[in-house]
């Protein structure tokens, strides 16, 4: 897709500018099937529809990185036939979208322990990046058995062995260091975390890369969310002045 066909888009929806990345915690699957009188499965089912139109509308708008709150560390305490459930739609969804993916020129990525998933999970989860390595017009991070404050005990862990081994000395640790030993290394950090269902907390997700990213917390049930909600939503994150601690 052209730059162009972005401009038309944008105009389109009323965007003069888009976040060049976007962090969403997918939240309310469980209370959208509890509303409904369905079994929490039927939640998570519902939800998978959601990300895919959301990464369309993404990709029409040009917004280069999406990541997705897909399971965290602490979702593996779940009831294991709602993990097993979760981890089968993640592998329909990997096996389903891939050819969709490639056709958009979408890189898919993941952050996390993914060495924790299952074996067939990961099979196909590392087939499909390797198949989209090469795509370059917009990265599309799942983040999957995912936990903020696991991944900069990792980088730190990963920092404290090069200075033993001598192969950085301890006053050239800086941000920067920190920031390239993490899963977003190379990746700008979030300019818009969404964390939907009404919940106002950012459940240890990019914790280090969230640190002047503008927050939208909305009401609306992930499974209920929309592509309309989500323009209305770029669109006030648009008039918002960004100062990064500074003054304009």
């Amino acid at each position: 897709m052209s730059s162009k066909k972005f401009t038309q888009y944008r105009e389109e929806y009323g965007l003069n500018i888009v976040p060049s990345h976007v962090a969403i915690i997918m939240d309310g699957n469980g209370r959208w099937a509890k509303k409904q009188m369905m079994n929490r499965i039927k939640g998570h089912e519902k939800g998978i529809n959601i990300v895919k139109t959301i990464v369309r509308t993404s990709r029409e708008l040009g917004i280069s990185y999406l990541t997705l709150y897909a399971f965290s560390t602490e979702n593996w305490e779940r009831p294991k036939v709602e993990v097993d459930a979760l981890m089968r739609l993640l592998k329909k969804f990997l096996m389903d979208e891939l050819k969709e993916l490639n056709d958009n020129e979408i890189k898919l990525n993941a952050i996390g322990q993914t060495e924790r998933l299952p074996f067939e999970v990961l099979e196909i989860l590392r087939y499909a990046m390797n198949t989209t390595k090469n795509n370059n017009y917009m990265t599309l991070n799942l983040a999957l058995s995912y936990g903020g404050r696991s991944e900069i005990l990792r980088a730190v862990k990963a920092i404290v062995d090069k200075v033993k081994n001598g192969s950085i000395a301890p006053n050239l640790i800086n941000e920067d260091m920190i920031s390239s030993h993490l899963y977003t290394n190379n990746m700008p950090d979030p300019d818009l975390l969404i964390r939907t269902s009404g919940e106002m907390r950012v459940s240890n997700f990019l914790l280090w890369q969230i640190a002047y990213t503008e927050f939208h917390f909305s009401q609306t049930l992930w499974p209920d969310f929309t592509k309309e909600e989500y323009i209305e939503i770029l669109k006030n994150y648009q008039e918002r002045e960004r100062r990064f601690g500074k003054v304009l």
